[in-house]
């Protein structure tokens, strides 16, 4: 806004885009959106002024020749220190109306897009080109529709019981190894209980005082 004012004694300003770094100077998308995809530069090198007419470059160039240009003036103060950042986290806070209005102006313009993308497939569907061939599109017999709340909560339900499945898999898979483990363990005391007996039986035959 001051680099606006400031030039627009040259000519008429069309725009005025700030950069970290020197560019080609090709002209960014500008962003329409208050709340959304908005970047703030924070240490600017470089300012690219656009008028609208050729005159305005030239009388830029004279200006050099009037001394250094302020932007910071009495009637016209640029912002600095704590009062920046005071309007700074003003203009962070988000208004709700202002919000829903962009809002419902943007999912305005989507419906509006999406019935003329149905109407034109409407009209193509089942027309042959020149060619003879004739365009597929999504209106067939399962067209593709954006899924409701309930086609989510299905989709989740599902992603749900595919777990519960797997856990229920790995349960088994433990307990199978845990089974196996204690019929090991079973084995083993049967065997050092048979070496005893054995043991005993031997030494029964082998010493009798009787």
């Amino acid at each position: 806004d001051s680099l606006s004012r400031l030039f627009s004694r040259c000519g008429r300003v069309q725009s005025v885009d700030i950069c970290e770094k020197p560019g080609p100077g090709e002209k960014k998308e500008k962003v329409t959106s208050k709340f959304f995809s908005r970047s703030t530069v924070k240490g600017f090198q470089v300012a690219y002024v656009v008028f609208r007419k050729p005159a305005g470059v030239q009388a830029a160039k004279a200006l050099s020749k009037e001394g250094p240009l302020l932007i910071s003036t009495e009637s016209h103060p640029v912002k600095t220190g704590v009062s920046k950042w005071i309007a700074s986290y003003e203009a962070s806070v988000v208004d709700p109306k202002e919000l829903k209005a962009e809002v419902d102006a943007y999912m305005q313009d989507y419906d509006k897009k999406m019935a003329e993308e149905e109407a034109k497939a409407a009209e193509e569907d089942g027309v042959p080109d020149e060619e003879g061939w004739v365009k597929v599109t999504r209106r067939g017999r399962k067209p593709g529709l954006p899924r409701t709340e309930a086609a989510n909560l299905r989709v989740l339900e599902r992603e749900k019981q595919k777990r519960a499945r797997k856990e229920l898999l790995n349960f088994y898979a433990w307990q199978h190894r845990e089974t196996k483990r204690e019929h090991i363990a079973q084995l083993r005391k049967k065997f050092e209980e048979d070496k005893q007996r054995i043991a005993l039986m031997r030494a029964q035959r082998k010493f009798r005082p009787y």
